[in-house]
């Protein structure tokens, strides 16, 4: 899915990206590591922070997303499949702790024929 999709006024909107996922907005804020006021009060959705946050679980659903056919199966895959390398913790929980760009690194090592 393209990221203008998930995004309203130039922001990612957690709505918009809890309606793709079929979930809530508290859902993607709890999975994003962000509390449920990010996602709710409009200063706190257009913060650095929580854009940044946003920003980083979306790059990742849309690197996966045509490896798993939807978006749904790509965020199915991001919060519950241990990556290997990574002492069996998963995307969610690599992206939660400041380390989406090694996500991002390892599904292009991936996608490039290195098995991490």
């Amino acid at each position: 899915m393209g990221l203008a999709q998930y995004a309203d006024d130039g922001f990612f909107a957690p709505k918009k990206i809890a309606d793709t996922l079929r979930t809530t907005s508290a859902e993607v804020a709890r999975t994003a590591g962000l509390g449920r006021d990010a996602v709710q009060r409009a200063n706190r959705i257009r913060s650095d922070s929580t854009q940044r946050r946003l920003r980083e679980m979306v790059e990742i659903l849309n690197k996966v997303e045509p490896r798993f056919g939807s978006a749904l199966l790509a965020y199915a895959w991001y919060r519950s499949e241990p990556l290997s390398g990574f002492s069996g913790q998963t995307a969610m929980q690599l992206a939660r702790a400041g380390r989406a760009d090694e996500v991002l690194d390892y599904i292009d090592a991936v996608d490039s024929g290195v098995h991490a």
